[in-house]
């Protein structure tokens, strides 16, 4: 059976349609980048050059249409292989041409000079036999109700990943998983558009809907690339901007619509869709990034300035806060910036750490590219960026990762090891290797593609125990009878691995709150425990975080009963390598501000804080300190309206008060950067002696901290309302003269002003177990730095 028809649609002046793709319409898309136009549109009408004649229709024989079994699946989006029967494909010596376009009128084949009109099979269905003996390059004119639209045709491209990818996807060893996944600008068979990729193993069919095609999903069913999981689709004409999620059918024959889990870019939450991205970000850190791994971490300055980016000046964008943080943290001389989860997320009060988006910086204060320029700006600024990185769990709303393909698939399938019992979210399950490969390749994304310098990782311990925050019968051991989760082990160990391997330079630490053997020992090293390192470079030190401030929540007087808790952390300082810090969580939930915490008057809290920080910035481990506390805010913290800045207007009377703790932070990371002893050997035994660790019933710890080369610092803390004259410490014999090169009582800072302005100068009486010692006078609630004259 044959038909004739016209070739050529017509609109009503009788004139043949111009053919525009939604992305040719020459309006600016959502980047702001004018998308082309035709040159015809360009010339004035008067000069516009007549059409070219169009050449005859050919006949067209109708090809047997499309199978019941293969129709029906493109209808219910099930089809595993529709590039199979869509398409042009030689048959006996001609080639079949069909097509699945729901709502056309007609469909068109365009090939040089020939016009073929496909025949309508009924349901968006078209088909024809033309006399051809190979497959040639096309396009399809479809004609729509009032619209005509010329394109390419999705079907007619080969898979847009090779072997190699599918490979290393079904290995779970792609390290480099979001250049595979996901959705990618690019050129294929000469043709640009989106290659569209997702792995939903589970899933009887998977279309991509969008803002290209109006969010109906019917004519753009994905291909299944075999064993891997992995469903594609090239798109041609998709570019940049377009709106885009997948509507997976699941094994029960429902449906649902997905964000993409590899997306880089989304909208601004609450609204939940992907969106396609490409970076054109020029980088300028070169000469950070050649310099960042001179020095081991463990032996390098680090001081740390904890940022919600959202809150620390509420309403700036990445761009901006590019303009004002790198100049702030310079000032006070932090040597980094750790920023709370930037991943997307869809509950601002969560801070972050209820993750979606786990490969797109969160689109509430910029594009990508926006938080790229931030970090290049701090890095040309000489500070490090950390983030918070949150692999430990998800939340469960319906359009992100919960049973993403209707069945368990990033969470494990025991709902008892599935279920994380304290924030009503879903663990991951790290024994799978495409979810283990989900996350390695997340962490090394956001080093490789955003230049990130380390990786704080959340909860760890929630990771590590089978029966963290469960009650016994809620948790089954593991094979070997422990309560250890074996492979968030493996997990957290491969992590490490790749991300030192790939991003030399980088750091990981761990909020770990318990004693976890071997944190920071290399994965290779088998500790008593039997495990192998954790491999992780430092380690929060929560323990020495909660005994150093419920020794300094109590009142002075009764201090001496509780002096262990400050000299404690000094029996396991050297177990990890450790981070001290005050973060965030300290200062929320009613656990009140740092210097809330603070017993006595206003006064006597601001002292006993800045003795307090003294401390601190001395003792061995690295230092992190949340935003606020720097200057002293009195209230907690609120995602909402951030620090109170406002404290520091001097119109407020700020500078005896705020202004002299803020002044006070900025000297000690002055003294400290500038001072090898306080960080040079912090995980070596050799670098700290205490003088007198048991001075309780004096208030008094006295300690020597010594770089490489023998150099001392002396480091003493009187933590009682009282001035002490002439108080004896004792001090080796080798130096001549001790000089204060920090006082937290100085009057600048708020202090009262005691000091010891002249060198001291060790008299030969032995005392503290030293061979000669100094006669100080103590400020009230203070600490004192000396060093040699």
């Amino acid at each position: 059976m044959t038909s004739k028809k016209s070739a050529t649609p017509k609109n009503k002046s009788g004139k043949s349609k111009t053919d525009k793709s939604k992305t040719g319409s020459g309006k600016a898309d959502r980047s702001g980048a004018e998308e082309p136009r035709s040159d015809r549109a360009a010339i004035p009408a008067a000069r516009r050059p007549e059409p070219p004649a169009r050449p005859d229709p050919v006949e067209v024989a109708v090809s047997p249409a499309i199978g019941a079994g293969d129709r029906a699946r493109l209808l219910d989006g099930t089809h595993h292989a529709p590039h199979s029967v869509l398409g042009a494909h030689p048959v006996g010596g001609e080639v079949a041409f069909r097509a699945f376009r729901p709502y056309a009128q007609a469909v068109t084949v365009l090939s040089g000079d020939l016009r073929a009109e496909l025949h309508d099979d009924g349901a968006g269905f078209f088909s024809g036999l033309l006399p051809l003996t190979d497959v040639p390059a096309y396009r399809l004119l479809v004609t729509y109700d009032g619209t005509v639209h010329e394109t390419e045709d999705a079907y007619r491209f080969l898979p847009t990943l090779g072997e190699l990818d599918l490979h290393l996807i079904g290995e779970g060893r792609h390290e480099q998983l979001w250049r595979a996944l996901g959705a990618h600008v690019t050129t294929h068979q000469g043709v640009t558009g989106t290659r569209f990729a997702v792995w939903a193993p589970n899933a009887l069919g998977v279309r991509v809907a969008g803002t290209f095609n109006f969010w109906d999903a019917g004519g753009f069913p994905m291909r299944s690339l075999g064993s891997s999981g992995v469903w594609e689709l090239f798109v041609p004409g998709v570019g940049e901007g377009e709106l885009y999620k997948f509507e997976i059918t699941r094994p029960d024959g429902s449906r649902t619509l997905r964000a993409d889990p590899l997306a880089r870019r989304t909208e601004v939450p609450p609204a939940t869709s992907s969106v396609v991205h490409a970076s054109h970000h020029e980088w300028g850190d070169a000469e950070w990034l050649a310099r960042r791994a001179d020095t081991p971490v463990e032996q390098a300055p680090f001081s740390v300035y904890e940022v919600h980016l959202p809150s620390w000046r509420p309403g700036l964008t990445y761009r901006q806060l590019a303009e004002q943080l790198p100049a702030y943290v310079t000032e006070m001389g932090f040597t980094h910036v750790e920023l709370m989860p930037v991943a997307e997320h869809p509950f601002g009060g969560s801070w972050g750490y209820q993750v979606t988006g786990f490969y797109a910086p969160t689109a509430r204060l910029g594009t990508p590219d926006d938080f790229k320029y931030l970090v290049d700006r701090l890095h040309q600024a000489g500070v490090g960026v950390l983030m918070d990185w949150v692999p430990a769990h998800f939340p469960r709303d319906a359009w992100a990762l919960a049973e993403f393909d209707g069945r368990p698939l990033y969470e494990h399938h025991d709902p008892m090891r599935a279920a994380h019992p304290d924030w009503g979210t879903l663990e991951f399950d790290f024994g799978r290797r495409e979810v283990r490969n989900f996350l390695v390749a997340n962490a090394v994304y956001w080093c490789e593609e955003f230049h990130i310098d380390g990786l704080r990782v959340d909860a760890v311990a929630s990771m590590l125990y089978l029966d963290y925050s469960r009650e016994p019968g809620q948790w089954t051991p593991n094979e070997h009878g422990g309560r250890e989760n074996l492979d968030a082990v493996a997990f957290l160990q491969e992590m490490n691995a790749t991300v030192y391997r790939r991003c030399p330079g980088v750091v990981t630490i761990a909020e770990e709150s318990t004693a976890w053997d071997g944190v920071t020992r290399p994965t290779h090293h088998r500790g008593p425990s039997g495990f192998g390192g954790l491999g992780f470079g430092l380690k929060w030190n929560m323990g020495w975080m909660h005994d150093s401030l419920q020794y300094m929540s109590h009142e002075p007087v009764h201090r001496s009963y509780h002096h262990g808790e400050m000299t404690f952390s000094m029996v396991y300082a050297y177990s990890e390598n450790y981070v001290l810090p005050i973060s965030h969580d300290e200062v929320v939930h009613g656990k009140r501000s740092l210097v809330s915490k603070m017993p006595g008057d206003w006064w006597q809290q601001r002292a006993n804080l800045r003795a307090y920080l003294g401390f601190m910035w001395a003792h061995p481990g690295k230092q992190l300190l949340f935003m606020g506390q720097e200057f002293a805010q009195g209230a907690e913290w609120s995602e909402a309206h951030g620090p109170d800045w406002w404290l520091l207007d001097p119109a407020y009377g700020a500078e005896a008060d705020h202004r002299g703790v803020r002044d006070l932070v900025r000297d000690l990371n002055a003294v400290y950067r500038a001072t090898p002893a306080l960080w040079q050997r912090d995980t070596d035994p050799a670098g700290f002696r205490w003088i007198t660790g048991d001075a309780a019933e004096d208030n008094v710890f006295a300690f020597l901290r010594h770089d490489a080369e023998g150099n001392p610092l002396l480091a003493v803390s009187h933590l009682a309302p009282v001035v002490r004259h002439d108080y004896r410490i004792g001090v080796p014999e080798d130096v001549p003269a001790w000089v204060e090169v920090l006082n937290s009582d100085a009057g600048r800072y708020g202090g009262s002003d005691v000091a010891n302005p002249d060198a001291v100068k060790p008299e030969p009486q032995a005392w503290h177990g030293q061979p000669a010692s100094i006669r100080l006078t103590l400020p009230p609630l203070a600490t004192v730095w000396l060093r040699p004259a």
